[in-house]
């Protein structure tokens, strides 16, 4: 299945000695509609000592990770779209690390794998060793998004591996956080990384890829970008899963064809839609799932696909440093190749590379830690005032 990635921790380099203090930002209007910010709550504040006691008694920590600076975590409300271009309020998590007054920090945007658990996102804060916090205590400035369907929005349907509404709920979170920041003083070297893993490394893209084609400041401060085992390429994602689908269903596997599955029955083709989204979210869930890139390929609608969820075929101003696992049954390794080619055959070059996962099995969960470690190092080479 798409990972229903819980991420446990993270590790982080770079930074060099405590910044000096920059000069005051030019006034920030909170945005009307989309962007705009609406309430900001403290969640907790966690000491050092709290943060590394946490590690310590998660099963999956990386070694080496040491907090450098207490944090405090906020759900911060705002206003988004949903996947009817309808406007809805939306939450997310912002972490905080708590510096000198008047030191600046870089702004991680981190997105979350698939959730199938409303309790989950991130804005509960249901663990305080999460990537967010952990990655706050290292020096950046982390959000992240719950996305519509989580968090203050639940019961909205979620745009699952929809490119739109998805980056929109990252884009419009920037754009309300930095409104915020600004009235509580707190500063960012306009430096912005984005990053995350599975559904997180789809939307990753996703936001990417709209930041390129807008003209926003939060795309004049990219710095990094690095997503990890993304379905990038959906219409490919949906054609392997579909042959996990018929190895299960033998019976059927003349029929489970793509570019017949329009011509299935409707109970049919809605048996084969649920047992596709069984396999990207499991059957274990309290959120809503819009099913949209489902349709469009049970009805071999492979241009709606393309241009609405699909974001591999383009070709990146900034490099994309990319990262899977070849053992990865829950999003298969095409995706990274195909948008590699594709990437590169639209003129991108060497800036988009692909990293290996290298541990054996090199599989979705078993390459979550990897990722992080890769993520991590490679923001190192660039990040400043951690």
């Amino acid at each position: 299945m798409l990972l229903i990635v819980y991420l446990s921790a993270c590790g982080g380099g770079g930074g060099g000695d405590a910044p000096p203090a920059v000069a005051p930002q030019p006034q920030i209007v909170n945005a009307v509609g989309p962007g705009e910010f609406k309430d900001a709550v403290l969640l907790r504040s966690l000491s050092t000592a709290e943060i590394t006691t946490a590690m310590q008694r998660a099963e999956r920590t990386p070694q080496g990770v040491t907090p450098r600076y207490a944090v405090k975590a906020y759900r911060l409300t705002y206003l988004t779209v949903d996947g009817q271009g309808q406007q809805t309020l939306a939450s997310a998590l912002v972490a905080l690390p708590q510096k000198p007054q008047g030191a600046a920090s870089p702004v991680l945007s981190y997105q979350h794998g698939t959730l199938t658990r409303d309790a989950q996102a991130p804005s509960y804060l249901a663990d305080v060793h999460t990537p967010e916090v952990v990655m706050a205590s290292l020096g950046y400035i982390v959000l992240s998004a719950d996305y519509v369907g989580y968090g203050t929005s639940k019961g909205v349907a979620h745009p699952y591996l929809l490119s739109g509404p998805s980056a929109a709920a990252v884009i419009d979170l920037m754009t309300a956080a930095r409104y915020w920041r600004q009235t509580q003083q707190v500063q960012d070297n306009k430096q912005l990384f984005l990053a995350g893993y599975s559904e997180g490394g789809y939307v990753t893209m996703a936001t990417h890829r709209a930041l390129q084609a807008g003209n926003s400041v939060h795309r004049q401060q990219l710095a990094g970008v690095a997503p990890g085992a993304g379905p990038y390429n959906v219409a490919l994602t949906l054609d392997e899963q579909l042959r996990l689908v018929r190895q299960a269903n033998p019976l059927l596997d003349a029929l489970l064809q793509p570019g017949l599955l329009k011509h299935l029955s409707e109970s049919n083709r809605n048996h084969v839609r649920k047992l596709l989204l069984d396999l990207a979210v499991g059957d274990h869930v309290d959120v809503v799932f819009m099913p949209a890139f489902l349709d469009f390929y049970l009805n071999d609608d492979r241009a709606s696909l393309d241009s609405l969820s699909s974001v591999y075929d383009w070709r990146p101003e900034l490099a994309v440093s990319l990262f899977h696992g070849r053992d990865d049954r829950s999003v298969s390794y095409l995706n990274a190749t195909t948008t590699l080619e594709a990437m590169r055959s639209r003129g991108a070059g060497n800036s988009v590379s692909l990293t290996e996962c290298t541990v054996q099995p090199a599989g979705h969960k078993e390459c979550v830690m990897p990722y992080w470690r890769f993520m991590l190092d490679h923001f190192a080479i660039v990040v400043k005032n951690l």
